[in-house]
């Protein structure tokens, strides 16, 4: 069998990445985690390469190729998914498929652990800190976190309109880069034909982007205000709107959706929910209600997980948390359900799901991220963040391969 090459390990530097840079202690837990490597191994079929050496498993299986054991199980061992994630980061472990490895992980994911040892996840996984609540200065230091680093970063592996969430193809058309923009047009159009946004409709955006969706809604004649907390968003969105001459209908504003106020034909809010965080959804869903009009119509996109996995789920501290979303959580549709019968005059009107475009958006993203290393480093950002990157869209894409997540519009229209 041919050896598997894969890019050497990062320096890591210990100031800006303490935690990659320290390989923690872990004991007998580590020697729990290699246990666990073989246990994936012989009944998942993956193959685990150690080094150059021989493959473990069997078939055509995904491949985890463990440069540091060691290093690999005491992380694992102490941390959990952190530890997976931060030993990817440090270069410990590699695989020539990365989405193919977390897809077939996901996808047995609720057996990767013995059945009699599951009860102890809850009592060993980390726990979300306080400082995870999105309070109002907690959300703006979480959406500062992964939007103000650099709006040139974004631009690297997002489509010309700068947009940061799922496209929606045609049923027919090739799911490739010269396709991405148009199926992102696609998608906001669907929710602004859901919302009724036609001319003289005035329109509330809750979380601007770079501005793409303001921008279509403006070009039909409605009159948009759009809110976000982040200042990179605002400025690059504002340029846009006056680079097109519609600084006469778009008003962009730095605000969180807490203190907006007024009454709008239409309120659309697309893949924000999933930053506001389980203790501030019934805040959210009332804002929602309060700010459209009898007779207006709500479009909301956001990414689903199952019920069952949100609520096991919605006190734990990942590494997504720790290095990519802080005070994130991801809703099912049960809850966003729940939350417009109990806070709202809401009626769901219409709602389609689209995981697999959601797959598809992320592998083009991941592809022109790993394409732009060079532009990348030129912009200030080292491996260790490149690896840190490539594993967030990999670990996301997966999730919805395996069918973990999905992504659904919904279209709410408030009883008269």
């Amino acid at each position: 069998m041919n050896t598997i090459s894969t890019p050497p390990p990062p320096t890591v530097d210990a100031q800006r990445w303490p935690d990659v840079a320290r390989v923690p202690a872990a004991g007998v837990r580590a020697r729990l985690a290699r246990l666990l490597t073989r246990r994936v191994s012989e009944r998942f079929g993956v193959h685990v390469h150690v080094g150059d050496g021989e493959p473990t498993g069997g078939g055509e299986a995904p491949v985890l190729l463990l440069r540091d054991p060691d290093a690999f199980h005491r992380r694992l061992a102490a941390d959990g998914l952190i530890g997976l994630g931060e030993s990817y980061m440090a270069g410990e472990w590699d695989s020539p498929d990365l989405v193919g490895l977390l897809t077939a992980l996901a996808r047995v994911y609720e057996d990767l652990v013995p059945r009699p040892l599951q009860p102890l996840r809850h009592v060993t996984l980390p726990r979300r800190p306080a400082s995870e609540r999105n309070t109002r200065g907690g959300a703006k230091r979480h959406v500062s976190h992964h939007y103000d680093q650099s709006n040139d970063l974004f631009a690297t592996f997002l489509d010309p309109t700068m947009t940061y969430s799922s496209a929606l193809f045609a049923p027919d058309e090739p799911r490739t880069r010269a396709t991405l923009a148009g199926a992102q047009g696609r998608k906001i159009d669907r929710l602004l034909d859901g919302a009724g946004v036609t001319s003289g409709t005035e329109l509330l955006e809750i979380g601007t982007g770079w501005g793409e969706l303001a921008l279509r809604a403006a070009r039909r004649g409605a009159r948009v205000t759009s809110v976000t907390l982040s200042a990179e968003q605002r400025d690059l969105a504002r340029e846009r709107v006056a680079a097109a001459g519609l600084s006469g209908l778009v008003t962009i504003e730095l605000c969180d959706y807490r203190d907006v106020t007024g009454a709008y034909d239409a309120v659309v809010s697309v893949e924000m929910i999933e930053a506001v965080g389980d203790l501030y959804w019934p805040v959210y869903f009332t804002a929602l209600g309060r700010l459209t009009r009898p007779g207006g119509r709500v479009g909301l996109q956001s990414i689903t997980m199952g019920h069952a996995m949100m609520r096991a789920s919605r006190g734990s501290y990942t590494w997504m948390h720790k290095y990519v979303f802080p005070g994130g959580l991801i809703p099912s549709a049960t809850v966003i359900e729940r939350e417009l019968r109990e806070r709202t005059s809401l009626e769901i009107v219409d709602r389609t799901a689209f995981g697999a475009d959601y797959a598809d958006t992320l592998r083009l993203w991941r592809e022109a991220f790993e394409g732009a290393a060079d532009r990348v480093a030129a912009l200030g950002f080292d491996d260790v963040f490149r690896r840190m990157w490539t594993f967030y869209l990999s670990y996301c894409e997966a999730g919805f391969r395996a069918g973990m997540l999905d992504v659904e519009q919904f279209v709410m229209e408030r009883r008269a």
